[in-house]
C-alpha cells in the first residue's frame, strides 16, 4: 500500500494536469467545456474524471462513462458516450462508430441542458 504523502501527490498532479489541459483549450470551447465538466459532475457522485488519451475522460466507479473530443472537420467539441449503441436519444450521432455516440456541442450557441440531463440519465441507467 502507498503512504498517503504519494497518493496525494499522485491526485495533486491529475487534478493539475486536468486543469492544464481545460487551460489550454481556446474560448469559447473552454468555456462550454467546464460548463458541460460542472453539469456532468454535479449529475451523479458516482462520476468522476481523469485524463486519457489526452483528452478529460469521466468515469462512472470504474467504468467507461464519456469523454470530451473535438469534431475533426467543425473544430466543435463533442461528448462521445461509452456505452452510446445501447442508448436512442435523438441528440446522439453513430456516424461509422459500431460503440460510441456522440452528442455534439455548438460552443458558440446555448447549451441544450435539458437534452444533455435526458441523455446522461440513460447513459448512468445503463451503469447499474
Amino acid at each position: 500500500m502507498l503512504p498517503l504523502f504519494f497518493i496525494s501527490i499522485f491526485i495533486w498532479d491529475m487534478i493539475n494536469q486536468l486543469e492544464e489541459k481545460y487551460l489550454k483549450m481556446q474560448e469559447p470551447h473552454r468555456s462550454c467545456l467546464l460548463a458541460v465538466r460542472e453539469i456532468i459532475l454535479a449529475f451523479d457522485d458516482n462520476l468522476n474524471e481523469s485524463i486519457k488519451y489526452g483528452m478529460p475522460f469521466f468515469s462512472y466507479g470504474k467504468k467507461m462513462f464519456c469523454y470530451f473530443w473535438f469534431d475533426k472537420k467543425t473544430k466543435e467539441p463533442y461528448i462521445g458516450f461509452a456505452e452510446g449503441h445501447q442508448m436512442n436519444h435523438p441528440m446522439l450521432i453513430a456516424g461509422n462508430r459500431t460503440r460510441i455516440k456522440i452528442f455534439p456541442l455548438s460552443s458558440d450557441k446555448d447549451l441544450p441542458i435539458a437534452d444533455l440531463e435526458k441523455v446522461l440519465d440513460e447513459a448512468v441507467k445503463l451503469m447499474h
